[in-house]
């Protein structure tokens, strides 16, 4: 009887440590700023480096494309929770083909950067940019939002208080907190989590026409998510769903066909 005792003393015990360890070590499980899960590739554009003042003490170095800011539109790009602004660069070869700017943004801790990664902090970044590009000429109707996995709650959130051009959410979940538990599902996350980027309590808010890509296979962010978003998005929507991808990582002319086609409607 002693020995059941014990057992259950134990394992609740390791249970609340786990709770713990995860509480206090989240958001290093979240954002990842040194992991490369992208492919690496020889740039292929010229580009300015820019460093964008979000706080005080703090600059956020960015990438910036340019043809030309007042005549063509603005791809703002918002990158996903791992790696820096050369592990896109796969993208960005495709993506400058394209008759606009482009500006990506490198997170706070990513590429270099100082500060923390936090939701709070994540969407003051992607607001500071917006002015950045409002201060240099670029109005928000020549703005298009990319999202990129974690870059599309952002893309959310600046979306239902704003009017873009357009948005584009490549690989999109629903909310932090659904995906969490798909990884976690022994846990409390909802006591948990303190960064939630809850898309689907939002989406429906946005009234910017939307590009919704998301890949069938996709073993990272699971396809039904970012169907789930699409069924709930206002019109104009649009969606892109390759039935072989992983992650949009076949990043090839089918989508960039996709992308440009959309932009053009707007």
């Amino acid at each position: 009887m002693k020995f059941i005792y014990f057992s259950i003393i134990s394992i609740v015990v390791i249970y609340f440590l786990i709770i713990l360890f995860v509480y206090f070590n989240q958001r290093n499980l979240l954002y990842h700023p040194s992991e490369n899960n992208y492919l690496d590739e020889k740039v292929k554009f010229k580009y300015e480096e820019v460093m964008i003042q979000v706080e005080k003490d703090i600059k956020l170095k960015s990438w910036l494309i340019k043809k030309d800011l007042k005549k063509n539109n603005t791809l703002l790009f918002f990158h996903g929770n791992a790696g820096n602004l050369s592990n896109r660069v796969y993208k960005l070869n495709e993506l400058q083909k394209l008759n606009i700017n482009i500006l990506i943004v490198a997170w706070r801790s990513f590429s270099g950067n100082p500060g923390e990664p936090t939701e709070k902090n994540l969407y003051n970044d992607a607001r500071k940019s917006v002015e950045w590009l409002n201060n240099n000429g670029v109005k928000n109707e020549n703005i298009i939002l990319y999202g990129e996995s974690l870059g599309t709650g952002v893309a959310v959130e600046l979306g239902k208080d704003n009017t873009f051009n357009s948005i584009i959410l490549e690989s999109p979940y629903t909310s932090i907190a659904r995906a969490a538990k798909l990884y976690y599902p022994y846990l409390p996350i909802n006591l948990l989590l303190k960064d939630r980027y809850d898309s689907i309590s939002k989406i429906d808010k946005i009234t910017t026409p939307i590009l919704i890509m998301h890949g069938e296979k996709d073993n990272i962010v699971p396809f039904s998510m970012g169907k789930e978003l699409f069924e709930k998005a206002n019109n104009p929507k649009y969606s892109f769903f390759p039935k072989e991808d992983d992650h949009m990582m076949n990043f090839n002319q089918e989508i960039i066909k996709k992308i440009k086609t959309f932009i053009e409607k707007y």
